[in-house]
């Protein structure tokens, strides 16, 4: 790639450097005596604000370096950032006050200050207030600053917003999301939407469905055999992460106090230790062991070049459970759903929601929301009919289709019938590309159109989903707003790999910042 060049002759790549060769060259600005001078941010959309920013920065010390966050950790919602690390640091490579850019390969910036280790770390006034700071991380960056022998220090410059120049110049999103999104900001602001939010800590909620491993084999193309009609493909690597119900429960953990979940483990590789270790620590995890068969393991083979999924292969006994895991996990409900606010059943179709099981959870919950999820191993069998009476029902258009057994109606006709047989009056609907719709005897419908913008992995948004809507819904959040928060919550989960991350109030938090500005 040809280097750009300012009109010195200097190419704007010898700005660019590691964060160890960063490191190196504070280290000699030190020796020499100069004070080096450090900015940190996302720098999406360079505007005057921030040239004015960092020019004040600048008259703090001698030299100014500036550190960009990496794409994979700007947390802005989808479709951001709107430009490339490599295309955010050459525009603040040709800025005359910038010394030396680097890119940091972390979601903070706290590691990255100790290392670089500044005289001065500065940051716009709009920062000033740690109380402000959802993030939290302020305090712990001026912590690390300090702890360096610097200090913080925070300009008074003009305050501009990238995102709100990106959201009024910028088309990331389709025009019906975007008139869509100009109409929300009429009713509700960022405070009003993030306020929801903060009322889901005082929730006590248990989660109750199968937990299941969720396994990624990559894999390249060989092309076909030799001698039998198939491809051929090359083991690569391989990732593991916990799903089910257990990604559920992580979910949740982001944004409520206290989360209990009950799960049915095999004996046979049973994987707790795996569990345990990748639960969030606010999970109190109850696993029910079942004799003779192991915890369910989903297996997908991924071609590493297209991303697309080749096949899937399971490992499970999906048969009924016996009576004595029937009776232990009866007995674990009615324990810890005392004083629950919210019981979320994710059921999956694989054996442990027996007809007695669903009667105990009707009978011991305050609030029940439930999805029955469709599947390549229940397709047909596994229905909402079985949870008539629940409180909240979160389910996708072919779940949908699958209860009402026709494609023919209009999916509110089909969400009419279905609070006619049921007896629930609260529902959303995941339309993937088509958004969502949502009801309430309240608010009527409701229907939001989709948000995401890169798609990478389908796994685990609808999880995401119900995690995030249900105490919403028990808490009667307004529909519009669930309606943004769950198009929100499943544009962050399909720009990822499976279950590999968990949402939570902070980084949504941030997306609605974003995105409403």
């Amino acid at each position: 790639m040809k280097d750009s060049v300012n009109k010195k002759g200097r190419a704007l790549t010898d700005k660019f450097l590691t964060i160890d060769q960063l490191a190196e060259k504070t280290a000699e600005f030190r020796d020499q005596g100069l004070q080096v001078v450090q900015c940190h941010g996302v720098f999406d959309l360079v505007h005057p604000g921030h040239i004015r920013h960092l020019e004040a920065a600048l008259d703090e010390g001698d030299v100014l370096v500036v550190t960009i966050t990496a794409d994979r950790f700007v947390n802005k919602g989808p479709g951001r950032p709107v430009f490339n690390a490599r295309l955010r640091a050459e525009t603040l490579a040709a800025l005359e006050c910038v010394t030396y850019v680097a890119v940091n390969d972390a979601p903070n910036a706290v590691k990255l200050i100790s290392t670089i280790k500044p005289s001065i770390y500065a940051k716009g006034n709009d920062y000033a207030n740690a109380e402000d700071d959802v993030t939290g991380m302020i305090a712990e960056e001026q912590r690390a600053v300090e702890s360096g022998g610097g200090k913080i220090v925070f300009t008074n410059e003009m305050t501009m917003s990238s995102s709100e120049l990106i959201n009024s110049h910028f088309d990331v999103y389709s025009q019906e999301a975007r008139d869509w999104l100009t109409d929300f900001r009429t009713r509700y602001s960022i405070d009003d939407v993030n306020g929801y939010l903060e009322q889901l800590q005082g929730l006590k909620v248990l989660i109750i469905g199968e937990a299941i491993i969720d396994e990624y084999h990559f894999c390249e193309s060989l092309g076909k055999s030799a001698k039998d009609p198939i491809l051929a493909f090359k083991y690569l690597n391989n990732e593991t992460y916990i799903g089910g119900s257990l990604a559920i429960a992580n979910h949740i953990a982001g944004f409520c106090g206290q989360v209990s979940l009950i799960s049915v483990v095999g004996d046979d590789d049973d994987r707790t230790n795996f569990i345990q270790s990748h639960l969030r620590d606010e999970v109190d995890f109850y696993p029910v062991v079942r004799s003779g068969t192991p915890t369910i393991q989903k297996r997908r083979y991924v071609d590493v070049h297209g991303g697309g999924k080749l096949f899937e292969l399971y490992k499970w006994d999906d048969s009924q459970l016996d009576n004595t895991s029937e009776s232990r996990l009866i007995e674990a409900i009615e324990t810890a759903a005392v004083d629950c606010d919210l019981v979320i059943v994710s059921d999956y179709g694989h054996g442990m929601m027996t007809q007695s099981v669903i009667e105990k959870v009707r009978d011991k919950s305050k609030f029940l929301a439930v999805n029955t999820q469709a599947n390549a191993g229940n397709r047909g069998f596994n229905t909402i009919s079985r949870y008539s009476g629940a409180d909240y029902i979160c389910l996708n258009g072919s779940e949908v289709q699958l209860e009402i057994r026709t494609k023919e109606l209009s999916f509110k006709d089909m969400v009419t019938e279905m609070q006619s047989s049921l007896g629930c009056d609260r529902f959303t609907v995941t339309l993937g590309r088509a958004g969502s719709l949502h009801f309430d005897e309240t608010d009527g419908f409701v229907e939001a159109p989709a948000l995401a913008i890169r798609v990478a992995d389908r796994v685990g948004a609808g999880d995401a989903v119900l995690a995030l809507t249900s105490p919403l819904m028990a808490l009667g959040t307004p529909l519009e707003v669930v309606a943004l928060l769950t198009n929100l919550a499943g544009a962050e989960m399909v720009q990822e790999l499976g279950t590999s991350r968990s949402i939570d109030h902070v980084s949504l938090s941030k997306h609605v910042t974003s995105i409403l500005k």
